[in-house]
């Protein structure tokens, strides 16, 4: 063994003690997730009853090269006491490590899930530990079935897209132990909020976890990585989002996310007034799907910025009684009226022209209670395209603003994408996006700054 060159950070070593029977490590490159968690999962396997335990990588190549041969792997780290059967042996014809423990020997299968024929081969029965490399890569119907038949799951994982099935059937149901909350960007912690399940534990680690990190490596790594781009965010920053094929990359929560608080303190200041306030609502009734009814409110100030001030976010799937579009009427009122209570009046309001049944109810609304608001239909001449150009203009200029409790709209920021195939947007993650263009669309004259008039 070599643990001598096991540098362990305090968190490191908290997480050494910890007895969770399930442990996700996420975070940035180059943290050492990797390499401590390994070391963990193989004390585990010595202490568990049970002899039959798997380790799980994309494939069995990738698995020799990051998890069993390299430095401080586990060949590395536990030396003779573990032998490497990368053609079975005897009784196990599939890949699999011999851990030899005072408890007796330990088979650990090396499974690659990328190979779903094979690894529904290796599944059967029940096991004491189950480690996945890079769970956010793997096949969901693996994680699924193999996770079911472990004692203890302990999982790395590189922040990826955070719509992945994964995050919310899984990882989202951990949290971080309260004395290394802090440490968790707020970001992720807002993610984690699905049901928390006894036990489970979130771990974020960085690069100052990893004392083990030379310097000169660390800042290679560091000027290697273009700043301000979806990979920096989220392999140096740690934090989750698609790297690729992002409709609004520069969009930067650092720059572009601002509190209420501070909102009013400029406009209590005169640092800048609103000059228009709008609402978009987009609507899907869909009970099956993730289809969403998203309200938004933005104010329009007479320095050319759009701040999205407030939203509202329902989903139909996740409500024991699905709204109606009468329901949504009621609660687009009561949205606008908290609003203009809040900021000012939005008096002409912009909803999804494509729902007829919603805009009949609201005007039945305004008839019989007699709301101030006139319910219009959203402009849609204004291709999806030009659009899009238009609110990364905006981003770029540092005129396109949102208040921190909009999570839903920050979250489809982070997510709404170009189809992989085709040079047009996801029908998916753009509902606030849609709202909040309805919203300005009727006001863009007012927002950001023409090319000539900025030089």
């Amino acid at each position: 063994m070599s643990t001598e060159r096991l540098l362990l950070s305090d968190k490191y070593k908290a997480f050494l003690h910890c007895g969770a029977p399930v442990e996700f490590l996420e975070g940035t490159t180059a943290a050492g997730k990797t390499t401590v968690g390994l070391f963990k999962f193989m004390l585990k396997v010595a202490e568990s009853p049970k002899k039959l335990h798997i380790l799980a990588a994309d494939d069995t190549g990738a698995a020799e090269k990051n998890i069993i041969n390299k430095d401080l792997g586990i060949l590395d780290d536990f030396g003779v006491l573990v032998e490497y059967k990368g053609n079975g042996s005897g009784e196990y014809k599939m890949p699999h490590l011999i851990f030899h423990t005072t408890g007796g020997d330990k088979i650990i299968f090396v499974v690659g899930y990328g190979n779903r024929r094979k690894w529904k081969d290796a599944l059967g029965g029940q096991y004491g530990c189950l480690y996945i490399d890079e769970i956010n890569t793997a096949d969901i119907d693996f994680v699924r079935e193999a996770a079911m038949r472990c004692d203890y799951l302990m999982a790395t994982l590189n922040t990826d897209d955070p719509n992945l099935a994964v995050y919310q059937e899984y990882i989202n149901h951990s949290r971080p132990l309260p004395e290394w909350e802090v440490e968790t960007p707020k970001e992720i912690r807002d993610e984690l909020k699905e049901e928390p399940k006894p036990g489970w534990v979130h771990w974020f680690f960085s690069f100052a976890h990893n004392l083990g990190l030379p310097a000169e490596k660390l800042e290679r790594i560091i000027r290697n990585t273009p700043k301000g781009t979806k990979i920096w965010k989220n392999k140096i920053e740690g934090l989750r989002g698609k790297a690729t094929g992002l409709i609004f990359p520069n969009f930067d929560r650092k720059k572009h996310v601002v509190t209420a608080a501070w909102v009013r303190q400029q406009v209590e200041t005169g640092a800048f007034r609103f000059k228009k306030f709008s609402a978009g609502l987009d609507t899907s009734y869909s009970s099956r799907s993730p289809d969403t009814i998203a309200m938004v409110f933005q104010g329009i100030t007479t320095d050319r910025r759009l701040i999205v001030l407030d939203e509202k976010v329902y989903n139909n799937a996740d409500l024991d009684k699905p709204l109606a579009p009468s329901d949504t009427a009621q609660k687009f009122t009561a949205f606008l009226d908290r609003n203009q209570a809040e900021w000012g009046l939005a008096k002409d309001v912009f909803v999804d022209s494509a729902d007829q049944a919603t805009i009949t109810e609201l005007r039945k609304y305004k008839r019989l209670h007699g709301c101030i608001y006139n319910f219009l239909d959203a402009y849609k001449a204004l291709s999806i395209i030009d659009r899009i150009k238009l609110q990364l203009g905006w981003i770029q200029q540092g005129c396109y603003l949102v208040v921190d409790t909009c999570a839903g709209h920050l979250g489809e920021l982070d997510r709404y994408s170009w189809q992989e195939d085709k040079d047009a947007p996801e029908d998916k993650n753009d509902h606030t996006i849609n709202a909040s263009q309805y919203g300005w669309i009727p006001y863009r004259a007012l927002i950001g700054f023409e090319e000539e008039k900025r030089k």
